[in-house]
């Protein structure tokens, strides 16, 4: 059978290509199940292999082969490290929703034959996606669509990062761009399982956003007494581990700075600074220019990145088991989602929802409704 599917190219001329295509889909094989897609998120990992480092101020409209489409300029710059994807038409969606309408003859695939699951894999912005059955995961009736579509990308992120400090012997964590849906995951995770939380945003409105929550350390990197604030919050909690969901400019810097200066005041220290390690993590890039580090926090430090996927890899078959057995129980509490908006596959495709969705402003989240669900 055929489906329309999102795709993205970008073109040896310096720009970017989204365009939804017509594509054969597969039937499904022993193991595998063909989805029905319902919904399915717009995350900034979603936005990365849509627009990559393109210039959003020149989206404009177009089209392929009758479809509705957008282009993009890349920087010259950011064009070199684009450059292996010239050519190649990409699909797009890391995530979604839908219902199983076939299965192949193996138990698993059977037994969510019907189900309405979440799945994960890529290729999700599209009407039909075949995929195996170990990348689904089966939902209660009681569980939307809007519900299951966001059960792995920021729920699993939000895991991993639990299980990143229980691995390194952390005690807390601190974590940038708090406010997000990811960020309010964290917060509830945290707030169950008694883990001190430092909480970084932009704004005061996003502050008191995170103090209804219950939030005790909420602070404001606009602020001019942002520096003595997190001090403070890192020698009450003892974090030293960051999650930094900007990446550019001097966020990392800063954090790495106030450890070393809260270990200084708790800890020995030597000519060569604190003897505490300290490790940041940086998983976004909603700050595309450099990271900028001036090293002025001793050499017992760290600065990587960090992925879902690889991270699974090295926690292995029991742990991934354990946090997706959390997601599911708690799909519609811990791990709730907000949208604050929803729109069709080919609205997506438009020039004023590209503006808006690739903003990537905090508390926005745009939903792709592809087809309606039945409950």
């Amino acid at each position: 059978m055929k489906t329309t599917q999102m795709q993205s190219c970008v073109h040896d001329n310096g720009t970017v290509e989204c365009t939804l295509i017509e594509v054969e889909v597969p039937d499904p094989g022993p193991d595998e199940v063909l989805v029905a897609i319902e919904a399915a998120p717009i995350n900034p990992s979603d936005l990365g292999l849509m627009f990559g480092a393109a210039d959003l101020s020149t989206v404009r409209a177009t089209e392929r082969d009758g479809q509705p489409a957008v282009l993009l300029d890349v920087p010259d710059a950011a064009m070199r490290a684009m450059g292996p994807r010239i050519g190649h038409w990409l699909a797009v969606g890391n995530e979604g929703s839908g219902r199983v309408i076939a299965a192949g003859e193996s138990e698993a695939a059977q037994a969510l034959m019907g189900q309405r699951v979440g799945m994960f894999g890529g290729e999700m912005y599209a009407e039909h996606r075949c995929l195996p059955a170990s990348q689904c995961m089966a939902f209660p009736e009681r569980i939307t669509a809007e519900q299951a579509a966001s059960c792995f990308v920021n729920p699993m992120t939000a895991l991993g990062f639990m299980e990143t400090r229980l691995m390194e012997g952390q005690r807390a964590i601190v974590h940038t761009a708090a406010a997000s849906n990811l960020g309010q995951m964290l917060v509830r995770l945290c707030q169950a399982d008694d883990v001190p939380l430092v909480n970084i945003v932009r704004s005061d409105e996003q502050v008191e956003l995170l103090r209804s929550m219950g939030v005790e350390w909420a602070l404001n990197s606009q602020s001019e007494s942002f520096m003595k604030d997190l001090i403070s919050a890192l020698v009450a909690t003892g974090a030293t581990l960051a999650f930094d969901a900007v990446g550019g400019g001097r966020g990392v810097n800063r954090i790495l700075t106030a450890m070393e200066i809260a270990a200084a005041q708790t800890g020995p220290w030597s000519r060569y600074g604190s003897e505490e390690p300290k490790q940041a993590y940086i998983y976004g890039q909603l700050d595309l220019t450099a990271t900028e580090l001036t090293r002025g926090y001793g050499w017992v430090w760290s600065v990587s990145g960090w992925l879902l996927t690889p991270f699974m890899k090295r926690a292995g078959v029991d742990v991934v088991a354990r946090m997706q057995k959390r997601v599911l129980d708690e799909i519609d509490t811990t791990f709730v989602s907000h949208y604050s908006s929803r729109i069709s596959l080919t609205e997506a495709i438009t020039v004023d929802a590209v503006m808006d969705y690739g903003a990537r402003k905090t508390g926005q989240k745009t939903l792709l409704k592809v087809a309606e669900s039945s409950s």
